[in-house]
């Protein structure tokens, strides 16, 4: 699948660093500061037009995740086309710097299933609560 890049001012396309890997790396457009214990939204400088039955997760890096810093996996649906973020959460206590051109994030595209909600259920099945048959 070939996605249309929209340009936010982004210096550096996404890129993976294996040809099956399922996320692209993507890259902050310039320093931040991630204070600690705080959110961030992040730049990324692109937006992506995606078609419908698709969505797009922006992934945790696993070697910023190991010192303590998490992105948000929230989606971004088809049909927004404006600048993507990643949202950085630093659960350090110390404020750690992100430098232009860093790679924060990993872009995932994903197929999505639209479901259609009914407003009853029909059986007794999870009457007995969430969680009721684990011990």
């Amino acid at each position: 699948m070939k996605l249309k890049l929209i340009d936010y001012g982004y210096k550096k396309a996404p890129e993976r660093a294996h040809h099956n890997d399922s996320g692209a790396d993507v890259f902050a457009v310039s320093d931040v500061v991630l204070e600690p214990r705080t959110t961030t939204k992040v730049g990324i400088g692109l937006g992506v037009e995606l078609p419908d039955g698709y969505d797009i997760v922006m992934h945790c890096k696993s070697g910023m995740s190991s010192k303590g810093i998490f992105s948000s996996n929230a989606p971004i649906d088809a049909g927004y086309t404006g600048e993507i973020h990643a949202v950085l959460y630093n659960a350090t206590d110390e404020p750690v710097l992100i430098k232009e051109g860093e790679k924060i994030s990993q872009m995932v595209v994903r197929p999505v299933i639209y479901a259609d909600y009914v407003t009853e259920l029909n059986d007794n099945r999870g009457a007995g609560g969430f969680g009721s048959t684990g011990k």
